[in-house]
């Protein structure tokens, strides 16, 4: 009997193993998460192009310059994209996916497209958040600002303080981008999502 064996053998019967807590993410990490064009959910300047940029900040205030926004959202229409090609942008394929590190200010932005509405509900891009000394991502949501009766009628957004709902609220500016700044902590903390 090996080693390996002895210690499997050991463990059965006794109650599983606690999950461990997620790893923090760091600039050591970026070789294995970038990829050209990442930040490009739809081809720049293509009709109903958009920029959808912000900056990250931490509990003083101050920009993050090494973290990681991932956003996920439907297309126009409202549905799910179904096309291939995350990972390898064609230049005309809109994935739904998008990453963007932030820049030493802070600073993130993607080239997408306004999500639809899906099945009645406010349109939103689903973002998760990396970021060293974070034990574990973040997940939080970036509203359009148009539709205000389903923004009213959204199960999250009602369920939050007026202030609390405006940290998940973008701001269309008007070349028709969106702004959108995400807080860790402190005064005017973005809300985040528990799953």
């Amino acid at each position: 009997m090996t080693d390996a064996t002895a210690s499997t053998r050991g463990l059965r019967g006794r109650a599983p193993l606690e999950a461990t807590p997620g790893q923090t993410i760091g600039p050591f990490f970026a070789f294995g998460l970038q990829y050209p064009k990442m930040h490009e959910v739809a081809f720049p300047h293509s009709p109903g192009a958009i920029v959808l940029g912000g900056t990250v900040r931490d509990g003083a205030g101050a920009p993050i310059p090494d973290a990681c926004v991932e956003i996920w959202q439907v297309d126009e229409h409202g549905a799910i994209p179904r096309a291939r090609g995350s990972r390898r942008r064609d230049d005309h394929t809109f994935t739904g996916f998008g990453r963007s590190f932030t820049t030493d200010e802070g600073r993130f932005e993607f080239w997408t497209r306004n999500p639809g509405p899906t099945d009645g509900r406010a349109p939103f891009f689903a973002v998760i958040i990396y970021a060293r000394g974070l034990p574990d991502k973040l997940h939080t949501r970036i509203y359009l600002p148009e539709h205000p009766h389903l923004l009213d009628a959204d199960p999250l957004l009602g369920s939050l303080t007026a202030e609390e709902r405006s940290t998940l609220i973008a701001r269309r500016l008007p070349d028709g981008s969106l702004r959108h700044d995400i807080r860790l902590q402190g005064e005017g903390e973005t809300v985040f999502i528990r799953f």
